[in-house]
């Protein structure tokens, strides 16, 4: 309400719709991004685009924030291509299946095909592979507790084989197929390996052999992980166990080995894996 000597007159908010260059911020799966009504609607006629220029209802949040259920991680990516018509992705970008789907969602369709126009250029960049895994193998004392009785226990020790298996593969995706198929047992749980890759080519594993004696909460107790292979639910107890494991994953994508590299003695301890994938 203004007042002045003529008297008081209401003054109702403005209904005006923000100027294109207002800033608008968003609230997406729980993520907050401040961006412009011109970039919202640079592609007319995209999901965004029937939003923000009144064609589609939009919700909002307690904030007042206008809200898209939808996954708020990957929508940088969009939003992005909605300011420079480019799609820049960091090299070990690895929810290409996920940004897809999205994009698919908000029908921002250049997007879409620089997005296929990606996973044709990341295909070619696959077919040609190289798989170099290095093995060493050590033995150790682990002491441990047992219990015998009721308040009574008495300390053992037992012989235990360490294992380390350093892999590189020119082929992220090799070794995410990897990844879904080796799983850790650690505080009586499997994890998949993929949580341990150092970047998106190198993967470094280290395990325990089954120790004699050794009660199971004392894995745990000690950090103690051993290794499984699914679906056939076997434990890798062994190198040999694990080269044929891998050998068999390696060999259905494609690879084969390569005769020249490592000297074959190496090959036959286990000392080194070299295998090569042409297509």
């Amino acid at each position: 309400m203004i007042c002045n000597t003529e008297g008081c007159k209401m003054v109702l908010p403005s209904t005006q719709p923000p100027a294109m260059s207002d800033p608008i911020t968003l609230n997406v799966g729980g993520k907050l991004y401040t961006t412009s009504l011109a970039t919202l609607t640079s592609f007319p006629d995209s999901m965004l685009g029937a939003m923000f220029s009144g064609k589609m209802p939009t919700k909002r949040d307690s904030q007042g924030n206008c809200f898209i259920d939808r996954d708020g991680k990957v929508f940088r990516y969009i939003l992005n291509f909605l300011r420079t018509s480019h799609l820049d992705l960091p090299e070990d970008f690895q929810e290409m299946g996920l940004l897809r789907r999205e994009a698919d969602f908000y029908q921002v369709q250049p997007l879409i095909e620089a997005l296929q126009e990606k996973e044709v250029e990341l295909s070619k960049a696959e077919k040609n592979a190289m798989l170099n895994i290095t093995l060493n193998q050590r033995v150790q004392t682990v002491h441990f507790t047992v219990r015998e009785a009721p308040q009574i226990y008495s300390l053992s020790s037992s012989s235990m084989e360490v294992f380390n298996a350093n892999i590189f593969s020119t082929s992220c995706l090799f070794l995410k197929l990897l990844g879904s198929k080796l799983f850790y047992c650690s505080n009586g749980n499997l994890s998949s390996i993929t949580s341990h890759l150092q970047d998106p080519n190198h993967l470094t594993l280290d395990w325990v052999a089954n120790v004699e004696g050794l009660p199971e909460e004392e894995y745990t107790k000690q950090n103690l992980k051993r290794l499984w292979v699914v679906p056939a639910n076997k434990q890798i107890n062994s190198f040999q166990v694990f080269v044929e494991e891998v050998l068999k994953i390696a060999l259905s994508d494609g690879f084969c080995i390569d005769s020249s590299h490592p000297h074959a003695l190496d090959f036959m301890n286990n000392k080194i894996i070299r295998l090569i994938r042409y297509r």
